[in-house]
């Protein structure tokens, strides 16, 4: 069942997506070589929690996680790790959500480590570009699937594969909510869009296959071939105008 969010409860929501977002910006100044996907845990912790609020992944079906810490072929659900230090090169995806008044926002970027390479350049800026396309699409009147077929084309035109294992979300009240919102499909299939629909729209493409695999920890997702992938993700809401970016703060 679809969960139809009133203005009342948006307004709570805008609360824990601002922070998210001001979080998001800040982690482009904290990612550099040498610190461990536990430091980014621990820096995204306290900045949730300073704010008053809960970290939204912090054992949510057993994740042991804050945040998820995702890098270079991991395509989300990484394990914070102090041992696992990001290298000059890198690109590390950062999925993270916080919780207030029992509304949880849920936002990801990828973020460069130093110097990168122009295809890692590359994919990042292309996973953000489908995740504005798709919102093009994420208006009243629109099918659910216009969005998927927006982001599919994107990504594709790009040279880039659509992860079909992972998907998008409804979000409110709970991290989870219906209906998924793949990243794939074709045209106008699935429920239309109406004002107070609040999706957690988040492409992950990657350079070669789609196909995923998952490591002995049970939890994190990686590409089967071994190549790069990007992860970029907002909480949205339809409005009766243009859709509304609540985890997006310039």
């Amino acid at each position: 069942m679809i969960i139809i969010k009133s203005s009342d409860e948006i307004d709570i929501m805008r609360v824990p997506c601002k922070v998210t977002g001001h979080l998001l910006n800040e982690l482009t100044e904290y990612i550099k070589p040498g610190i461990s996907t536990a430091d980014v845990d621990e820096f995204c912790r306290a900045f949730i929690e300073k704010n008053g609020m809960i970290p939204t992944f912090k054992d949510y079906g057993g994740f042991p996680g804050n945040v998820c810490v995702s890098v270079n072929d991991e395509i989300v659900h990484g394990i914070p790790d102090s041992n696992r230090i990001l290298h000059e090169g890198d690109i590390v995806s950062v999925d993270v959500g916080a919780i207030y008044k029992g509304y949880t926002s849920d936002a990801a970027r990828t973020y460069p480590v130093g110097q990168i390479s122009k295809e890692a350049e590359k994919i990042i800026r292309v996973c953000r570009e489908s995740f504005f396309a798709g919102m093009e699409k994420a208006r009243v009147g629109m099918r659910l699937s216009d969005i998927s077929h927006a982001v599919q084309q994107k990504a594709e035109s790009e040279g880039f594969s659509v992860i079909r294992d992972y998907t998008g979300h409804g979000v409110g009240r709970e991290l989870h909510e219906d209906p998924q919102v793949p990243n794939y499909g074709r045209p106008g299939r699935g429920p239309r869009l109406v004002a107070g629909m609040t999706l957690a729209i988040e492409p992950m493409i990657a350079e070669g296959t789609f196909e995923t695999e998952t490591l002995l920890n049970d939890w994190t997702a990686v590409t089967a071939d071994g190549k790069l992938s990007a992860h970029y993700e907002n909480t949205v809401v339809i409005t009766d105008g243009d859709p509304e970016i609540l985890t997006l703060v310039e």
